[in-house]
């Protein structure tokens, strides 16, 4: 690109310089021969004033002192009487001799001629004949050519430098956002591209910039989702190895127990991967309303062990758009923290907060006090708070740790109109 600019604007300026400086050349050609006709005209008429008087008289005249040109003398007869000229008159004197004009022009072999008749009354006494080599017409206007020649490719050796400067100030900017552009296809998302202080160059690096912060942030989300949620297909993986494990070492007892436990971790697994799958073609969709009733009715249908309760309360809750495999997991997240940090029943209610679904699991168990569980490293089933929070968000709601004792946690969805109170408790 930048031997292009500079390219084109070299053409430029040699096409400018010839349109302007050829029609000037043969302008200043057709002045200077002008210009020598008129001094040739000048010096004839000055000599023929001189000797007119002589001439009528029939006496040789003498030429002023002084001409630039060379000036010559010539009777009716043609023959030269005094200066400089052919002993014989040419053609110019005898046109001027000859013809009803003022006076005859012309070159003649190495030189411009001006002839002018000298007149005493109608008669004709002689001819002035005046004349320059054309080898000064041509040194005139050669240095004058010279000069326009010089100064055209000073004209173009200008434009030459201002096109450099001009092209690297374009370019250099240019393969700055290309070098930025490879770090980006390269994986490096948190490049950004170098100010120029042209503005269509910012405006393509800004938008590069907001790409890199995209790709960026959607990778980490991705990455974090991938990190967290596989702990969510390792969990029931491993039970499900240690149920049949445990089934071979004590081959005396009932296989159908460990079978069936078995199948249900097995569904459980199933669950989960249709879930992630459905959250990861989701999570551009249009979100539609969520069936409620039929994610609490899963709820109902999960067994629990070691003496735990589980309640449900369904306190009229609105209708909420969210993703159905969105709240399971959240709600799956819940309720395995609550199985592994809590005590006693745990309730799950789901309720209005002011136009939004809200839904709390809440347990025994005891105060959190001052502790930020969305902080610490999951380790308890599920693909731990921290990934449940970003899914609430992803579904436009929020998830939040509501009361500290007994530990509640809250999650909130809009509400089919939209709405979503955050600040409702």
């Amino acid at each position: 690109m930048h031997r292009r600019i500079v390219t084109l604007t070299v053409l430029a300026a040699v096409l400018a310089t010839s349109l302007f400086g050829l029609p000037l050349g043969v302008a200043v050609f057709w002045y200077y021969r002008s210009d020598t006709t008129s001094e040739l005209e000048r010096a004839a008429d000055a000599a023929a004033v001189v000797v007119s008087d002589a001439l009528a008289a029939g006496r040789t005249p003498q030429l002023p002192a002084g001409t630039e040109s060379e000036v010559g003398v010539y009777d009716q007869e043609g023959r030269l009487l005094t200066g400089h000229g052919p002993a014989r008159a040419d053609g110019i004197v005898r046109g001027a001799a000859g013809a009803d004009t003022d006076m005859a022009t012309g070159p003649v072999g190495s030189e411009q001629v001006l002839a002018v008749p000298v007149l005493s009354g109608a008669r004709l006494t002689g001819v002035v004949r005046a004349s320059v080599p054309q080898a000064e017409l041509t040194r005139r206007v050669g240095l004058t050519w010279l000069a326009m020649a010089g100064l055209a490719i000073a004209a173009v050796v200008a434009a030459w430098l201002v096109a450099r400067r001009i092209a690297a100030r374009l370019t250099r900017p240019l393969d700055r956002l290309a070098a930025a552009a490879t770090q980006l296809g390269e994986g490096d998302f948190t490049v950004r591209a170098p100010r120029a202080g042209i503005t269509e160059i910012d405006e393509v690096g800004s938008a590069l910039d907001v790409t890199a912060a995209r790709i960026g942030d959607t990778l980490d989300r991705e990455r974090a989702f991938s990190a967290e949620a596989s702990h969510q297909l390792r969990t029931p993986l491993t039970g499900l190895r240690l149920q049949l494990e445990a089934a071979l070492e004590e081959p005396a007892q009932d296989p159908y127990a460990a079978i069936r436990a078995g199948i249900g971790s097995a569904d459980r697994l199933e669950r989960t991967i249709e879930d992630l799958l459905a959250l990861s073609r989701e999570r551009r969709a249009p979100r539609a309303e969520l069936d409620l009733d039929a994610v609490l009715t899963e709820l109902r249908a999960t067994i629990w062990a070691d003496g735990r309760t589980l309640r449900i309360e369904d306190l009229d809750p609105p209708p909420a758009r969210a993703s159905a495999a969105a709240v399971r997991q959240v709600l799956a997240v819940l309720l395995d923290n609550a199985v592994a940090h809590g005590r006693g029943t745990v309730t799950v209610t789901a309720r209005d907060a002011g136009g939004a679904l809200a839904i709390d699991v809440a347990d025994e168990g005891p105060d959190l006090g001052d502790i930020d569980p969305f902080t610490k490293t999951a380790t308890n089933h599920g693909i731990g708070l921290r990934l449940a929070r970003s899914l609430a968000e992803a579904e436009g709601g929020r998830l939040r740790l509501s009361r500290p004792d007994p530990p509640t946690f809250t999650l909130l969805l809009p509400g089919v109109d939209g709405t979503n109170h955050h600040d409702q408790p």
